[in-house]
């Protein structure tokens, strides 16, 4: 027993040694910080720059307005030209349209008077031709016996008789079996849509024009197609011309990123170029954490390798993953960074983590610039940690 208490001593003095070797030997970096991507906003255009006051440090959401350039000399010669010429293109195609609309009002107008024409001339071949079969039927009841001179006059037509004709029965009755075969072969032509009377015209004066206008209408229809085309061929270039000069007359600058507002390049109210650099935002949706490490620990690491971050003050530990490895002197990759290097930092080699949960909080947890410690490796007291925590 009296060994006891000296063993108990030394096993407790070579645990603590363990757990401090252990602590400062497991892989871990000394100087990690919070970083994300710069994203500089160029001018689109030339013009002169208004920039509202705003606090740099500030939050940005993606979208919100930040700044806006205008030209107030941008070219409009060439639009202006094509929209006249659209307006012209519109005037012809409304004067094709007005024409074909009034044509198509006579030719309807005209179809009208030939169906009167057609069902009245009708009409009359059937009642011409029921008078003329009474004539005959008459002449025939009346053929054996003696004429009477009123029955002759009676069946005669003015414009009819022939001028040396005798008045005789037997040419009377031929006569008018004659009429009845012509009305006859008039009323089958008519009943068909061909009307025979002059001897040249088979349909009545409208129903003549109608069919010319009808032409006319077909010409008018691919007139106004045409110029329906035309119309479109310069209205696409009218649109095309307007986009051009609205990307020239500039606008409103949004934010392309969530994050923070970093740095303004340029004074308000200046007149900039196109290209021109004017604003710089902190992407805070591309946080990440870099650091550097000693070479052992670097030489034992690989991308998507799984770590830990801790800021400093806190007791709360997050996941992390090996994002890049660039080893030693990477300043070259820290040009495009919100933090750069320090002199130490290039000394030894650069690795990113990327922590899901620093990008997870958006811009109102975007701590840009915040220090901490990550780990590569499990250490003597992550178990009690994992306790307290």
């Amino acid at each position: 027993m009296k060994y006891s208490r000296p063993v108990i001593g030394i096993l407790l003095i070579l645990l603590s040694i363990w757990v401090i070797v252990g602590e400062q030997m497991s892989g871990a970096s000394a100087d990690a910080v919070v970083n994300a991507p710069i994203v500089t906003i160029r001018a689109p255009v030339a013009g002169n720059l208004t920039i509202p006051e705003r606090q740099l440090g500030g939050r940005v959401t993606q979208g919100e307005v930040l700044a806006s350039i205008e030209d107030p000399i941008v070219d409009r010669v060439r639009l202006n030209d094509l929209l006249m010429e659209v307006r012209l293109e519109e005037a012809a195609r409304a004067q094709i349209a007005e024409l074909l609309a009034e044509t198509g009002a006579i030719r309807d107008d005209l179809d009208r008077r030939a169906n009167i024409f057609r069902t009245n001339r009708l009409e009359e071949l059937r009642t011409r031709l029921t008078h003329a079969r009474s004539r005959l039927a008459i002449l025939e009841q009346e053929q054996a016996a003696v004429p009477d001179p009123r029955l002759l006059d009676a069946v005669e037509e003015n414009d009819q008789r022939l001028p040396a004709e005798p008045r005789l029965d037997a040419l009377a009755l031929d006569h008018a079996r004659e009429r009845v075969a012509i009305l006859q072969i008039a009323l089958n032509a008519a009943q068909q849509g061909v009307f025979l009377g002059d001897g040249y015209n088979d349909a009545p004066n409208a129903e003549q024009r109608s069919v010319e206008l009808r032409s006319e209408i077909a010409t008018l229809n691919t007139r106004l197609a045409e110029a329906d085309a035309r119309l479109t061929a310069v209205g696409e270039r009218t649109d095309r011309e307007r986009l051009r000069v609205n990307s020239q007359i500039g606008g409103d600058l949004q934010s392309p990123v969530t994050g923070i507002f970093w740095d303004v390049l340029q004074a308000d109210g200046v007149n900039v170029q196109r290209g021109d650099p004017l604003l710089r935002l902190v992407d805070c949706s591309s946080t990440v954490v870099t650091l550097s490490v000693t070479e052992r620990t670097y030489n034992d690491l690989a991308v998507g390798q799984s770590a830990r971050f801790r800021l400093a003050g806190s007791s709360e530990v997050h996941d992390a993953t090996v994002a890049r490895l660039a080893g030693s002197g990477a300043a070259t990759i820290y040009q495009a960074m919100a933090v750069a290097p320090s002199q130490k930092h290039l000394e030894r080699f650069d690795v990113a983590l990327i922590v899901p949960a620093l990008r997870d909080g958006g811009a109102d947890n975007c701590v840009i610039g915040q220090t901490g410690r990550a780990f590569f490796e499990t250490r003597p007291l992550d178990g009690l940690r994992g306790l307290f925590n």
